[in-house]
């Protein structure tokens, strides 16, 4: 049911009453004369300006901040909401404001897919945080970490390389983020419960890249649940009984994965080899961490395992696919990238991870497509207990959530030449972005947003985005299948935002044949 015809159904309006007198009270408390809210939309009763974002609230908020400014405030609900749309108003609020949001709010959508916020994601900024996120970067997303398992993801890219050119030998299509995500799945399986989840790309494969999507989705739509609570119950939208069933598909896979790991224990134990879950449980068997006081449950576990196979398959996969489709739209650059790929790695081997720093313009091409596509199109919500009393001569209230639109921001034309263009240039030596970087130092430029809260696995996704992509743009050559002559761009807006339709092309390959063995 669309958020329009909410504001007529009339099980809507028969329960509704309450909400309304609470949305007037907290109007009302907002206080004028204590300080003026930032611009925004007036809204409707009970809904507020839920109805005026539209289906993709990205681009409906970019809409309406054109009209009300860079930092804007909406009542949503029973909840206000203010939203940051350019480079300024993301630093204000993710570096100068940085302590104060740096808490989720309570949602019913969260809560139903990460075991009550108990993973890393969505839990509230505090020591069991940090200690979840201490132990996810020393032992997994840091990089030494990420240097200790570069022998996995080579190892992937293999699979991958050989799925996809027996396909190419088959004269079968391929559909891009089908294969990108069963092997970025087997990675973070090997590291984090030393197994491949999946033998090759296949039903199992495709059906687990498809729970991903739908949860991704359910789970960032503007839930009417989440703006009003006490409608929560009759979830409206249907979008509560839906993610509640794929975390149980989901769960169930997390906790078939973890069992065989603790059969396989003594084995790892014999060789010396110890995994992400191994030394979670480590730090849980030894009690209370020394700085924070804090020690992590098996929930936590399940949590953190929860995050890394969401956050690290489809993320990444989504970022490759767009700049994959944005080359397809732009043979130019294509040509330009595997030019480079040719001079450096050459034809009679495959693409090396150590190759990366030698290849600018593959560089530039994997930020120009997080500027466009970022795969996290507004950010996950901030939260504020506090008011903030002057945000750029603004007030702030107090249990106020924060919406960073990295997309708007990626395609702001007072910082962007010609937003809407495909131009990775941009990004090299000369070029007006040349010293931007997209790993949260440069508020033009946060895919992985910035502050305290930044995706830990920033390293880990700018490695899988590089030498994923280069090493599919090395090894084949791209067209798009017989009758395709246009390509669909269009997206589905969710946490991430993947292409609405699935990117599918004809590959030819174009190493020797040793380099696919």
């Amino acid at each position: 049911m669309q958020l329009a015809e909410l504001c007529t159904d009339p099980v809507v309006l028969s329960c509704a009453f309450l909400c309304l007198l609470l949305h007037l009270a907290l109007r009302s408390s907002s206080g004028r004369g204590r300080g003026r809210l930032p611009p925004g939309p007036p809204g409707l009763p009970i809904l507020g300006a839920l109805p005026l974002v539209g289906p993709a609230p990205h681009a409906g908020l970019a809409a309406l901040a054109r009209r009300y400014g860079p930092i804007m405030y909406l009542r949503m609900g029973t909840a206000g909401v203010v939203v940051a749309s350019s480079p300024a108003a993301a630093r204000t609020f993710l570096k100068a404001l940085d302590a104060r949001y740096a808490n989720r709010p309570a949602v019913a959508s969260a809560a139903d897919i990460t075991y009550g916020c108990q993973n890393m994601v969505f839990a509230n900024y505090g020591p069991r945080w940090k200690l979840m996120r201490k132990l996810a970067s020393v032992h997994l997303l840091g990089a030494r970490a990420l240097a200790d398992w570069a022998c996995v993801r080579r190892e992937e890219a293999g699979y991958l390389l050989r799925g996809v050119a027996e396909a190419a030998a088959a004269g079968r299509p391929v559909v891009v983020p089908e294969v990108l995500v069963c092997a970025l799945a087997n990675i973070v399986g090997q590291i984090t419960v030393s197994r491949r989840v999946f033998d090759a790309q296949g039903d199992e494969s495709n059906s687990y890249k498809d729970m991903i999507v739908s949860l991704l989705t359910g789970a960032g739509l503007f839930n009417i649940s989440d703006f009003v609570p006490a409608l929560a119950r009759l979830d409206l939208q249907g979008v509560q009984a839906k993610l509640r069933r794929i975390h149980c598909q989901f769960d169930g896979l997390i906790t078939k994965l973890l069992a065989e790991h603790a059969a396989t224990a003594a084995d790892r134990a014999r060789r010396g080899r110890q995994d992400f879950v191994d030394r979670l449980r480590a730090s849980m068997d030894a009690g209370a961490d020394d700085e924070s006081g804090e020690t992590i449950t098996e929930v936590n576990i399940k949590g953190l395992i929860f995050d890394m196979f969401t956050a690290g398959t489809d993320t990444s996969s989504i970022i490759v696919e767009w700049a994959m489709a944005e080359m397809l739209k732009n043979p130019s650059v294509m040509a330009r990238a595997q030019e480079e790929l040719d001079r450096v790695v050459g034809r009679g081997r495959r693409l090396e991870e150590s190759d990366l720093p030698a290849l600018p313009y593959l560089q530039a091409v994997c930020k120009e497509a997080m500027r466009l596509h970022p795969s996290t199109p507004l950010s996950l919500p901030h939260f504020s207990f506090d008011a903030c009393d002057d945000v750029e001569g603004y007030r702030v209230p107090a249990n106020t959530r924060l919406l960073v639109n990295i997309w708007a921001i990626g395609r702001d034309p007072a910082t962007w030449e010609a937003p809407l263009e495909f131009r990775p240039e941009r990004f090299l030596p000369g070029g007006a972005a040349e010293k931007v970087d997209p790993l949260g130092n440069y508020f033009e430029l946060i895919p992985f947003g910035a502050g305290r809260r930044i995706c830990a696995g920033k390293l880990a996704g700018m490695v899988f985005v590089q030498y994923f992509l280069g090493t599919l743009l090395h090894a084949f050559e791209w067209r798009l299948p017989d009758g395709e002559e246009k390509l669909d761009m269009g997206e589905t807006f969710g946490l991430a935002l993947p292409k609405a339709v699935p990117l599918r092309a004809v590959v030819t390959p174009r190493l020797v044949p040793e380099a696919y063995a």
